[in-house]
């Protein structure tokens, strides 16, 4: 059986750029590749990914990339 995920915790790379005061969301994919405790994506179908906003979210909050008052 396939992880129970709430979908309006579900998030884009564009999102998370986005969120994050990122000026590209091309920096989520080289983040992805560069740290390798980045969360992994919830939701894969070939090239599309979707990652929970709350494990990213607790991920930027570790590494200072968490922007003050998110």
């Amino acid at each position: 059986m396939g992880r129970m995920v709430d979908v309006d915790d579900l998030v884009t790379a564009s999102q998370i750029a986005d969120w994050l005061g990122l000026a590209h969301a091309e920096t989520v994919y080289n983040w992805v590749t560069r740290y390798p405790e980045f969360p992994e994506p919830a939701w894969r179908v070939g090239r599309a990914r979707l990652w929970l906003w709350s494990e990213v979210r607790v991920w930027a909050s570790a590494t200072g990339r968490l922007p003050a008052g998110s």
